[in-house]
């Protein structure tokens, strides 16, 4: 499988929303919108225990990411693969996603209760259009 392209690295460091597909325990596809993050180590997005999402992918950790520019639907990246859920360094990640998606330094919606938890993706496909 490639790296991601400059181009595509690139387009992902723009805050576009992207959609993340996980599995249910019965098989059934999981759609949520999430912010994204590029980094020298690749792609990933954050989210916090104890949601589905995280269990969903600690059973199956199958996924698969689209992130598309909203001024033109026709320059996307398309990214599947599988994950890795880190718990280090989360609670940073989330307030980059922060200051990136919503100019805040600080994630204003920390829960009581919730761990917050990096996915990593490891890619076996990646696909793009539109991005040079």
């Amino acid at each position: 499988m490639r790296a991601l392209s400059a181009a595509e690295r690139a387009f992902l460091e723009n805050p576009f929303v992207g959609v993340i597909t996980d599995l249910r325990p019965d098989g059934s596809p999981h759609s949520t919108v999430v912010w994204v993050d590029v980094d020298d180590d690749g792609v990933s997005f954050n989210t916090a225990r104890p949601r589905a999402k995280p269990r969903y992918l600690e059973a199956d950790p199958r996924v698969s990411l689209v992130v598309l520019d909203p001024a033109d639907p026709y320059r996307w990246i398309a990214i599947s693969g599988t994950t890795t859920l880190v718990d280090q360094g989360a609670n940073d990640q989330i307030d980059r996603l922060s200051q990136k998606y919503t100019g805040r330094e600080k994630y204003a919606s920390h829960r009581d209760g919730e761990t917050r938890v990096s996915v990593r993706i490891s890619p076996t496909w990646i696909e793009s259009r539109g991005l040079g």
